[in-house]
């Protein structure tokens, strides 16, 4: 791929930093750990990761409430450990992504601490501030997605402050000039350290209504399906005014033109509103806003074929010019092996999904520990480090199962994490599947995933070409992926039994061997899918 669109049909792997080794022993990872392991990611045939935010913060929400954008924090090391990542990173082939929390700041920045203070200071105005109704209560109905009212009174400023996260993750306010003109500089500090792109988390948060109008009711029968836990009030409402405003566009085509000083570099947005799918197209459309969106649509329950299908050709037919990029697991839900199913055939289902994710069309994010296909961990109320399941336990536990530390090697204490406990425990479960045991095993969900990612670089159509689904039934996902010189016919068995679907042979050359996966086979006008099965042939 030439360097300018290196990112188109990438392979990025999601590193939470937190978990993936610590290099020190205070139990939590760290940036000489992410160094330590590169040569393992490297390993997988991945050809960039997404480190999680590293910047320096109170970790009231685990970084992504930063309190200062052009430095790291010392639980993680410094900035020069961040440049010797860079550097080995590049050596390695790979690119680097970092996370960019645009749309808030800790409540401990610089700027909120002069911000609250008056209402005359010179960053009065960079935060989103609103007086009290007549009765004192809050401006409007608005609410947070950690649960409650989305509005904190502030006594020196006598006014309230909006926050759409916790109440320590104040909003900026990007209707001021100055605040862009900010971000822009702190996003450029770190171009200048030669990042190759930035995963824009809530990037359709940075502006509000001006009007502060009141978001209206959602009915019951629409409050599920966006990764809210059932008792969110979040979920009754639609959110047309409190994110997604019309003059965010505006600020996402400045954020391009700076990108595009430094040749080579990217954006994800990770974009979640009422229509996220019409959203992520009007955030990449015409070449002057984002690289790639990032959508939520397959962090659901839902496993269904047709689902997929729907939620694929639903983008396709909207994200006619930007490029799309699929996650099915990441730092915030609970892991794909858990949510899409039960713990019965776990391997071979870990195994399908991550050739699945990477048979699709667009930029995939894998998030660490799915190469080793680690299910969702329990935890105790004790053992809970994440305010949102705290504040929902015990219906939602929130984000801590899918956090745990990696298991490095089963033979050493704390499996080889750390020297100390580790900040969340280690499931004796995830230990039974340490990178060291899967190394030996040509069999393992490790191996799969780097045979099927080795594999899949040697055909043009599955990075970059199109794609056009087959009518099918439950539970088979077929589709075909074609470019100007090549067409190949995918299927995927999505069930724990044999499915047999017919097939034209008219079209069809010969399967397609050496992904690594349980092969389905052509007999006659037939194909047979074995359980947790895929197909990969050559068409005419």
């Amino acid at each position: 791929m030439s360097q300018t669109s290196w990112w188109r049909g990438a392979v990025i792997y999601q590193i939470y930093p937190r978990s993936l080794k610590d290099s020190n022993g205070d139990g939590v990872g760290d940036l000489q750990g992410i160094v330590q392991q590169l040569d393992y990611i490297a390993s997988l045939g991945v050809d960039a990761i997404w480190v999680s935010p590293f910047f320096k913060s109170p970790m009231k929400d685990f970084g992504y409430d930063i309190s200062d954008y052009q430095d790291v924090d010392p639980l993680f090391g410094t900035l020069e450990d961040f440049d010797q990542l860079i550097a080995k990173a590049h050596d390695l082939g790979l690119k680097v992504i970092i996370d960019q929390v645009l749309s808030h700041t800790s409540d401990q920045h610089a700027w909120f601490i002069e911000s609250r203070d008056n209402k005359t200071n010179s960053k009065a105005d960079w935060y989103v501030w609103a007086d009290a109704k007549e009765d004192g209560s809050a401006p409007n109905n608005w609410l947070s997605i950690f649960g409650g009212c989305a509005w904190q009174w502030e006594p020196r400023r006598q006014q309230y402050y909006l926050h759409n996260f916790l109440t320590s993750q104040p909003d900026l306010n990007f209707h001021n000039p100055d605040v862009q003109q900010a971000i822009l500089e702190n996003v450029e500090f770190w171009l200048k350290r030669k990042v190759d792109g930035f995963r824009l988390d809530a990037i359709n948060f940075c502006y509000h209504d001006k009007m502060l109008r009141d978001n209206p009711a959602k009915p019951v029968n629409e409050r599920q399906g966006r990764g809210f836990s059932e008792d969110n009030p979040y979920a009754y409402q639609y959110h047309y005014y409190n994110n997604t405003q019309p003059e965010n566009i505006a600020f996402i085509e400045k954020l391009r033109a700076l990108l595009d000083q430094y040749p080579g570099t990217t954006t994800l947005g990770e974009i979640s509103s009422e229509d996220s799918l019409a959203t992520m197209a009007e955030y990449t459309e015409g070449g002057k806003r984002l690289h790639m969106g990032y959508s939520f649509e397959l962090l659901t329950d839902d496993f269904s074929a047709q689902y997929i299908r729907q939620t694929v050709e639903s983008l396709e037919s909207k994200m006619t010019e930007g490029w799309p990029c699929w996650a099915i697991s990441n730092h915030d839900v609970k892991r794909v092996v858990s949510r899409w199913g039960d713990k019965e055939n776990s391997e071979a289902k870990a195994k399908l999904f991550s050739a699945l994710l990477g048979s699709l069309r667009g930029s995939i994010c894998s998030y660490q520990g799915e190469e080793l296909g680690l299910e969702e961990a329990e935890l105790t109320f004790e053992q809970l480090q994440d305010p949102y399941g705290i504040t929902f336990w015990p219906t939602f536990k929130g984000r801590d199962g899918c956090r745990t530390p990696m298991p490095w090697n089963s033979h050493l204490p704390h499996a080889g994490f750390s020297e100390n406990d580790s900040w969340l425990p280690i499931p004796v479960s995830h230990i039974d599947k340490a990178i060291n045991l899967q190394e030996d095993d040509p069999l393992s969900v490790l191996n799969s995933f780097r045979q099927f990612f080795a594999w899949r670089k040697n055909y043009p159509s599955l990075i970059t070409g199109n794609i056009n689904f087959i009518d099918t039934e439950e539970p088979v996902l077929g589709f075909f992926r074609e470019n100007s010189d090549e067409k190949l016919l995918v299927y995927f068995n999505l069930s724990s039994s044999q499915q047999v679907i017919p097939i034209n042979q008219e079209y069809v050359l010969s399967s397609v061997e050496g992904h690594g996966l349980s092969s389905g086979a052509i007999s006659g006008n037939q194909v047979v899918l074995p359980a947790y099965g895929c197909l990969f042939a050559k068409c005419k």
